[in-house]
């Protein structure tokens, strides 16, 4: 699911975020449940940019 740019923090963090939308616990920046996949991949992603792993920017 990761890219090949995203290191072992980075596959961790988005490893969690899914495993946590999977359960129905992941929760968008609103307090909504997410119930779109996409949405849930484009959150674990971002926040694992935050967390300083080493994944490409977003492409418009």
């Amino acid at each position: 699911m990761a890219t090949k740019a995203a290191g072992s923090k980075g596959k961790k963090k988005i490893a969690k975020v899914l495993d946590e939308y999977k359960h129905g616990e992941l929760a968008s920046s609103s307090g909504q449940k997410v119930k779109n996949r996409k949405q849930a991949v484009a959150i674990a992603l971002s926040e694992a940019r935050r967390g300083g792993a080493k994944i490409p920017p977003k492409t418009s």
